[in-house]
């Protein structure tokens, strides 16, 4: 929340990366460790976090919460799908959903999350909302992980400019101590553990004064139980959704049947065109065949294996040309997006031409020698 004041006050300690990228990179790390599927950023301000986490694979949903819709609504297109997204859809779900509200108030949206990151936020809290956040997220919420980063208000003295607080809207900054009897009557109190770190290291020889920012690291001790998240639940929603994407993924059968589809012709076109090149160079001279063969690329001998193995060899009967659904399948990638030959098959039934039995896709030779 606070980078451009940060940026102003670094005149003589300067940060690099800036502090605010330090941070980031921190939760980010967390993610690449703990793999969590559901993150929430509270005070998630112009989405920055939210766009960066959106890029980790193992996430499927992201929210993101502010008290000031205005900030989330300069930045929040940045969280929406690219073209590139429709074209290749990724193997994940990815849902991203802003929220306006306080986090000082319960709603049923935030439950669920695996990890939920509070950065540079509670210092802005008012004294009636930072006596409810410990209950409304560590209570309620409940996440298995919860990230708080705060100002460290014994490095103020290093930073020039910073008289009381580093941001006037700041209602406090804490010591080290403070934070840290803060925190660990959360612990205590929410059956949390929790581990103190930070980010902006200080100077040599000043160690003592800790990081410009300190973190807390909070891990839930035990799971938490249905009966107690149901029991904590609210009826009504108090906050108000203003942004949602959800991103197109090959769980969605739509896009699943694009991609096989693509592939599935993709792939017969080059096998296809491999038949029909090593056709002419035979036709043309017989005695070139045994030689043609060492020359195959990988693709081709791949083919090969599958023809003498699993007797699937693609044919040519009049002006068509018949591909077996069985070797396309037996292509990597084809048999990862389908799993199953009768997945296959249901995909692309009515999309793509196949022999009158069904178990080859089929083409036109004198079709398409017209067309060309």
């Amino acid at each position: 929340m606070d980078k451009n004041f940060q940026e102003e006050f670094t005149q003589i300690i300067k940060f690099e990366p800036p502090l605010y990228r330090q941070r980031y990179q921190f939760v980010k790390d967390l993610v690449e460790k703990y793999k969590p599927k559901k993150v929430a950023d509270l005070g998630c301000a112009d989405c920055s976090l939210l766009w960066m986490l959106k890029f980790c694979r193992c996430i499927e949903v992201l929210a993101g919460l502010d008290i000031c819709a205005n900030i989330m609504k300069e930045k929040m297109h940045t969280l929406s799908p690219l073209p590139v997204d429709y074209f290749q859809p990724s193997e994940r779900s990815l849902t991203v959903t802003l929220h306006h509200g306080s986090v000082a108030h319960k709603d049923p949206c935030m439950l669920g999350f695996d990890l939920v990151t509070c950065l540079e936020l509670i210092e802005h809290l008012e004294e009636s909302e930072l006596k409810k956040f410990p209950e409304v997220v560590f209570g309620f919420m409940a996440p298995r992980i919860v990230v708080i980063s705060t100002p460290n208000c014994e490095f103020n003295a290093l930073l020039p400019g910073v008289k009381l607080y580093r941001h006037p809207d700041h209602k406090f900054e804490w010591s080290q101590a403070q934070f840290q009897s803060w925190a660990l009557e959360i612990a205590r109190c929410y059956d949390y553990s929790v581990e103190f770190t930070g980010v902006g290291q200080p100077p040599t020889g000043m160690e003592k004064i800790g990081f410009c920012t300190q973190i807390g690291v909070f891990v839930r001790k035990y799971p938490q139980t249905g009966e107690s998240v149901q029991s904590e639940k609210p009826t009504e929603a108090v906050y108000k959704t203003v942004f949602k994407a959800v991103y197109p993924s090959l769980k969605d059968e739509k896009y699943l049947q694009n991609a096989v589809i693509r592939e599935v012709i993709f792939t017969a076109q080059i096998i296809k065109h491999r038949l029909m090149s090593k056709r002419e160079e035979y036709s043309d001279d017989p005695e070139r065949k045994s030689k043609s063969q060492s020359s195959m690329d990988c693709f081709s001998d791949y083919l090969e294996k599958l023809v003498v193995e699993k007797n699937m060899e693609p044919f040519v009967s009049g002006n068509e040309v018949y591909i077996p659904l069985a070797t396309i399948f037996s292509f990597p990638k084809v048999n990862r997006l389908c799993g199953t030959f009768e997945k296959l098959c249901k995909l692309i039934a009515g999309k793509v031409t196949l022999s009158s039995d069904g178990s080859a896709v089929m083409f036109n030779i004198e079709h398409e020698n017209e067309e060309n």
